[in-house]
């Protein structure tokens, strides 16, 4: 399974910006991750196939949503009420066979999208 990233850009703080994701198959637990610069990958998001269970970073929570399109292997990111300590490579990831909210273990990965918060 491939997947690509798209959706990113430069945006103001307060801003909002919409991550998508699509996947070349059947995936089941999804994700983001981010990697700002000097920093290694953190986790921000992850949702279920199965019921649509979702989990965030205390540092996204309430300004982020995670969700997705079964029937279109799509997986999106919307981000709201950014600030420029949100600026990363952001990153899906997808598990080959595993379900549920998963902070780790992802058996696929995408290239990344750039998104840049100015203060």
């Amino acid at each position: 399974v491939q997947l690509q990233a798209f959706g990113g850009g430069l945006v103001q703080a307060g801003g909002s910006l919409r991550l998508s994701c699509a996947a070349s198959g059947r995936t089941y637990g999804m994700g983001w991750f981010r990697q700002a610069p000097g920093k290694e990958r953190e986790f921000v998001a992850a949702i279920s196939r199965i019921g649509g269970s979702t989990l965030y970073a205390d540092s996204v929570k309430g300004r982020f949503t995670i969700s997705r399109d079964n029937a279109k292997n799509m997986v999106y990111l919307q981000m709201n009420s950014l600030r420029p300590e949100d600026t990363a490579v952001y990153f899906c990831a997808a598990a080959r066979l595993r379900d549920g909210v998963l902070g780790s273990g992802y058996d696929y990965w995408g290239q990344g999208t750039q998104v840049t918060v100015s203060s």
